[in-house]
């Protein structure tokens, strides 16, 4: 397995937990404490959009808490599985642009319907109190 480094920081008990699956898993990774790392986690957390430990820089391809795992066996995964793309950085980017599109406005489809229903069911009750 390539390099792994780990963005974490000493209060979080996410990163202890995460760290001690790992090397449970033998998988060897580079602890970057946050406070130590600051200039270096402003520029991730500036690409990422997210300030979120643990943070796993892994060939080339950020891994942040919640958006990409969910708990140590989730990283384990990703990390045995993970392979470099094939295709351009622009084909990636316009797909997953696509992708994110589709789930907003599927969200926002979903928000819709629940908003009528419980605007209807407002109004039933209305009628049958009146």
């Amino acid at each position: 397995m390539s390099k792994i480094e780990i963005y974490t920081n000493k209060t979080c008990k996410y990163c202890k937990q995460l760290k001690e699956e790992l090397s449970n898993k033998n998988v060897e990774f580079i602890d970057k404490d946050t406070s130590e790392f600051k200039k270096e986690w402003s520029e991730i957390v500036n690409l990422t959009g997210l300030p979120t430990v643990p943070t796993i820089f892994y060939k080339e391809n950020y891994f942040c808490a919640n958006r990409d795992f969910h708990n140590p066996q989730n990283v384990i995964d990703l990390l045995e599985h993970f392979t470099v793309s094939k295709y351009s950085y622009d084909l990636r980017c316009l797909e997953q642009l696509k992708t994110m599109n589709y789930n907003v406005a599927t969200a926002f489809r979903k928000m819709e319907q629940a908003i009528i229903q419980l605007t209807n069911k407002i109004k039933d009750e209305h009628k049958s109190t009146s």
